[in-house]
């Protein structure tokens, strides 16, 4: 026997679910009536109060809230009743002339618009300006950077490195190769303050140089094994050797292909590397499009290294900078674990068309 409050139907027009999609996918209303559009689309899927309140991490009581205020007033009912206290201070023609004038651009001899500024540009407060800005969605104070390649066979590279990380051949290695230049030996002028309970570890702003190494480095995109050799110097004498050691170490069986993903580096591209892969037909290269690195896995490898093991490393010299990169990647390779890559071709173009 059924217990507790009957449920409210809930049926939908066409016309009102187009629009509580919109708003439960709405980046600038607010989160709460983003929520209770979310609440109402649950619903009239069929879903009870229960399964939609675990859902959407809410209670059952806020389920049965919204979807009964909706059933009695439709979209109406998603926004709060007016209440009572000091009456609104800012009109709809200031708040539209403040968001205009930040979208507009940044003011005289400023790169972007501050809260004080701008309040000191339309009279009004700081939090006011604080308030509508969140309300918008408006962030002045950040900038994101992007690249684009310029690259006229960008598609046909994104395509075919793609199609090597989700549907390599068969009877094939993937290999990511790549070169992690002047890596620099930095020794800081003071000893570090170790890490205490309400206090970081400390370490001193300026430090010494001792010079640089290059870390070269294959990444099997398949297992996320790493073979890495550090050299002094960045040329193609170096390339070579480094393309002699990873010989070495995949399966002689000439049955077994070996494709290579690299940049567009000179190094990669002399006559003699040239020469080297005409003796080792078995090695297939797939070039990255100019200025589109993110194409080669292993450059999220040398993020990796780079976080944990150099950035804020103390290396009172270039060997003991390269015996800290050998320790790392005997310790990576006890368990190595390959980077995933999801994105198809399709996916990467329809993100940048969006963006453009």
């Amino acid at each position: 026997m059924r217990r507790g409050r009957p449920t409210a139907a809930l049926e939908l027009s066409s016309s009102e679910r187009e629009v509580l999609e919109q708003q439960s996918r709405s980046r600038i209303a607010p989160h709460q009536v983003v929520l209770r559009a979310r609440i109402v689309l649950r619903c009239a899927e069929g879903l009870t109060n229960g399964a939609a309140a675990k859902e959407l991490g809410v209670c059952g009581q806020t389920v049965g809230k919204w979807r009964g205020r909706f059933v009695r007033e439709r979209l109406a009912g998603l926004f709060d009743f007016p209440r009572s206290g000091t009456p609104r201070t800012v009109e709809d023609e200031k708040v539209m002339e403040l968001v205009n004038k930040t979208l507009a651009g940044p003011p005289k001899a400023a790169t972007h618009w501050s809260t004080r500024a701008m309040g000191k540009a339309t009279g009004v407060s700081q939090s006011t300006v604080v308030r509508i800005w969140h309300a918008f969605a408006l962030q002045p104070h950040r900038v994101e950077s992007f690249k684009l390649s310029p690259d006229p066979f960008f598609v046909e590279k994104v395509r075919d490195i793609a199609g090597l990380y989700l549907n390599p051949p068969d009877r094939a290695i993937v290999l990511c190769v790549d070169e992690k230049s002047q890596i620099q030996a930095l020794d800081r002028t003071q000893p570090l303050f170790p890490l205490r309970p309400g206090l970081p570890a400390r370490q001193s702003h300026d430090y010494k140089r001792h010079g640089t190494t290059s870390l070269f480095a294959a990444l099997n995109a398949a297992t996320g094994d790493v073979l890495g050799e550090c050299h002094r110097r960045h040329r193609h004498q170096e390339f070579l050797k480094f393309m002699k050691a990873i010989d070495a170490s995949v399966p002689a069986d000439d049955q077994v292909t070996i494709h290579l993903v690299l940049d567009n580096y000179g190094t990669h591209k002399t006559p003699a590397v040239r020469r080297w892969f005409a003796k080792h037909p078995r090695y297939h290269l797939h070039f990255t499009p100019k200025g589109a690195s993110w194409t080669n896995l292993v450059e999220r490898f040398f993020a990796e290294i780079t976080q944990k093991r150099i950035r804020r490393g103390s290396f009172q010299s270039v060997q003991h900078l390269e015996r800290a990169i050998q320790e790392y990647l005997e310790h990576y390779q006890k368990n190595p674990k390959p980077f995933i890559w999801t994105a198809t071709p399709e996916d990467i173009f329809a993100k940048i068309k969006t963006f453009c």
